[in-house]
């Protein structure tokens, strides 16, 4: 399955910080029954067995909902449980390596501070480029901030999709329109809500709206 603009729309990066009670199949499937158009499953600290074991479940789900499934970082999970693509970060594999393990078919991003990063990234092969953090962010303490204009400037500099990460929430989704974007990708906006469901869809109406001004 390789992306397209719409499958950008509401992109969902796993977290277990919130599980409690739930598994985290459990809160996947409510954020896709809620109108998730994208899932990167993204471990930490998992050992490889059972990072695998959850990307399968995660990669049924998916395919259950016929929404594109990539794994963050980790090309060899992704290989082995023949997701449909990596998301992988600057100081991550090239992307002509990753598309030598994974094949043509497969869906690779790569994630963007800079339009210079933006388009070595799409010279190189980059199915879609994730920006940011275009909002101060608890779930990665380390993350580079991006201005609204440069945000803009790489929407302008290529043309493979773009998305918006890092802090967006329902209050600040809509300062985005306008940039260019043709979604964001959404952590704690999702699965740190007691109803996630509802929470994306939600998302995925002020989504909407926001590409489209």
């Amino acid at each position: 399955m390789k992306c397209d603009k719409k499958s950008m729309l509401l992109y969902a990066v796993t977290d277990r910080t919130w599980l409690g009670e739930q598994t985290l199949a459990m809160q996947v499937e409510e954020a896709l029954r809620g109108g998730v158009t994208f899932i990167q499953l993204r471990e930490k600290k998992l050992n490889y067995d059972l990072f695998l074991e959850e990307a399968n479940k995660m990669k049924a789900l998916c395919e259950k909902y016929q929404v594109p499934f990539v794994i963050n970082d980790n090309v060899d999970i992704a290989k082995a449980c023949d997701a449909d693509g990596v998301h992988i970060g600057q100081s991550d594999r090239k992307v002509s390596d990753v598309r030598t393990i994974l094949g043509e078919n497969k869906i690779i991003g790569v994630s963007a501070q800079t339009v210079e990063q933006a388009i070595t990234a799409q010279q190189e092969g980059a199915d879609y480029l994730g920006v940011g953090a275009v909002f101060s962010t608890s779930t990665k303490l380390d993350a580079d901030s991006v201005s609204f204009k440069t945000l803009k400037s790489i929407c302008e500099a290529v043309n493979i999709p773009v998305i918006a990460i890092g802090g967006i929430n329902e209050n600040n989704i809509l300062e985005l329109s306008g940039t260019g974007i043709d979604g964001v990708a959404v952590i704690s906006a999702l699965f740190a809500n007691s109803n996630i469901k509802a929470a994306a869809e939600n998302l995925c109406t002020l989504s909407k709206n926001m590409v489209k001004s």
